[in-house]
C-alpha cells in the first residue's frame, strides 16, 4: 500500500518568517513595475501578494523596502492574487 503524502506537507528548503513589507516587482529592464506586499520571507523564496498577479512575469527583480540591493526572483506558483517566489 503507497503511503498517503499530505497536500500540504512542508517542502520548502528553509522556514519562512512572516512579514509585512512594501515591495515593487521591477521587469522589462525597469521599463515595467508593479507594487505588492511582501508577506513571508526566507533567504531562498517569498510569498508575494498583489491586487492582481495575473501580469505578473515568470522572472523579475525584487525590489523589498528596506533592502538595500534587488533580488532576482523566478515564479514557483501562482493564484490570481499571490505569487510564491524562489529567492536567487
Amino acid at each position: 500500500m503507497l503511503a498517503r503524502i499530505d497536500r500540504w506537507e512542508e517542502r520548502r528548503a528553509e522556514p519562512r518568517r512572516r512579514a509585512l513589507k512594501g515591495a515593487t516587482v521591477r521587469f522589462n529592464n525597469g521599463y515595467g513595475a508593479l507594487e505588492c506586499v511582501l508577506r513571508n520571507e526566507s533567504p531562498t523564496g517569498a510569498l508575494l501578494v498583489f491586487g492582481e498577479a495575473t501580469a505578473v512575469p515568470t522572472m523579475f527583480e525584487l525590489h523589498v523596502a528596506g533592502q538595500a540591493a534587488p533580488r532576482h526572483a523566478r515564479v514557483r506558483w501562482r493564484t490570481t492574487t499571490s505569487l510564491g517566489v524562489e529567492l536567487g
